[in-house]
């Protein structure tokens, strides 16, 4: 009788990659890598090169001078532009927090199914046009003014357009920058455990106030430092809604400095200073992001 035998078989010879050919590789993947950033680099940097080089060289004399940026604070209205626009954004700042953070509480703590239509709210911002929006603001605004002085809505109408404290600048301008307040409050209570949190706090009975403010926003700290200055950067950037209002914010400043300026520096350097600004404090807000996280992983390891 013959027996038969399985023949198991045989594996693929597993080929080896020669050290000179993989130190080649990673040649090749550095280089490609320094190349696309290489790209990137240019494409911010030589604009900023170009409008900085505008600022500090006259063309008609031939020579370099820094004097449009000595004369950014005494330049007529600059003050009260950038003091206008500040207050606007503290307003919108305040505004959206106290809507967001209940509202996000809420849907971590109790209503998760409802997670999926807040977030579909907050982003609806993204996809509406800031032109059909002001316009319509504009037209109910209208309404009221065109009631008797003594009406209420005559007088709301007056009060939403003070020019002292416009409180439609920062109505509207939460509108637009609720999609990028939520994301970063979202980002940052997704790393956190909320529910023990809160239980813990109001374990030890502290009242729903003392627990958000000392046990909740604390450990958002980074969500809310980021959402903030991303709504600095876009209430200083919009120019559109504020300049069919009829205010003048930063950004209509420089545009009606730019139209009236005899030499034209000033208004580019006040833009690419106010720019080196914001990259400043976005740095600084990442910084000091990263170095807690650091701490209280070291913390939590020890």
């Amino acid at each position: 009788m013959t027996t038969l035998t399985e023949t198991e078989p045989e594996a693929a010879p597993v080929r080896k990659t020669a050290p000179g050919a993989r130190r080649l590789d990673l040649r090749r993947v550095r280089w490609w890598r320094g190349g696309v950033l290489g790209l990137l680099a240019l494409y911010f940097v030589v604009p900023l090169a170009a409008c900085f080089w505008f600022t500090v060289y006259d063309s008609r004399t031939h020579q370099f001078s820094l004097s449009p940026y000595g004369q950014i604070f005494g330049a007529q209205g600059f003050t009260t532009s950038v003091w206008f626009t500040v207050k606007v954004a503290l307003l919108t700042i305040v505004i959206e927090y106290l809507l967001l953070i209940p509202a996000m509480i809420a849907v971590q703590l109790w209503l998760p199914r409802l997670r999926p239509v807040l977030e579909s709210l907050a982003m609806v911002p993204l996809v509406l046009s800031p032109v059909a929006l002001v316009v319509g603001v504009n037209t109910v605004l209208g309404w009221g003014t065109n009631q008797d002085p003594g009406t209420p809505l005559f007088q709301l109408s007056v009060d939403l357009r003070d020019p002292n404290t416009p409180w439609i600048l920062p109505i509207v301008y939460v509108l637009i920058a609720m999609p990028f307040a939520y994301r970063s409050l979202d980002a940052s209570m997704r790393t956190v455990d909320l529910r023990t949190l809160v239980e813990a706090s109001r374990g030890l009975g502290a009242s729903w106030p003392l627990t958000v403010w000392r046990a909740v926003l604390p450990n958002l700290r980074t969500g809310l430092l980021s959402g903030a200055i991303l709504t600095l950067a876009l209430v200083f950037g919009e120019y559109t809604i504020s300049s069919i209002l009829q205010f003048q914010p930063f950004s209509v400043w420089i545009v009606e400095d730019s139209q009236g300026a005899q030499s034209g520096q000033l208004a580019p350097a006040v833009s690419l200073l106010s720019l080196l600004l914001s990259w400043a404090v976005l740095f600084l807000v990442s910084f000091l992001g990263g170095r807690r996280a650091v701490v209280g992983t070291d913390r939590s390891s020890a």
